[in-house]
């Protein structure tokens, strides 16, 4: 399972750098390069309240599941 967050999409958008983003969101340049490139394990629910805000977004617009290889979605 990897869950995507898709940030370049947004700033770019907006034109907006990942020191711009970090600094209104209130994280680290560092910390937005991890969620950026898929390293990080969390995100505590006031970051993603601060990058929706920021984008004046749903947590859905900046996070997305995509199955691993081989694996397939089962419905109940």
């Amino acid at each position: 399972m990897a869950i995507i967050v898709d940030l370049d999409v947004h700033l770019a958008r907006r034109n907006m750098s990942v020191g711009e983003f970090a600094e209104a969101v209130g994280i680290t340049p560092a910390n937005i390069a991890v969620l950026k490139n898929g390293r990080a394990k969390a995100v505590r629910f006031t970051t993603l309240d601060a990058i929706c805000r920021v984008l004046d977004c749903q947590p859905g617009d900046v996070l997305r599941w995509v199955p691993d290889d081989g694996q397939s979605v089962e419905t109940v």
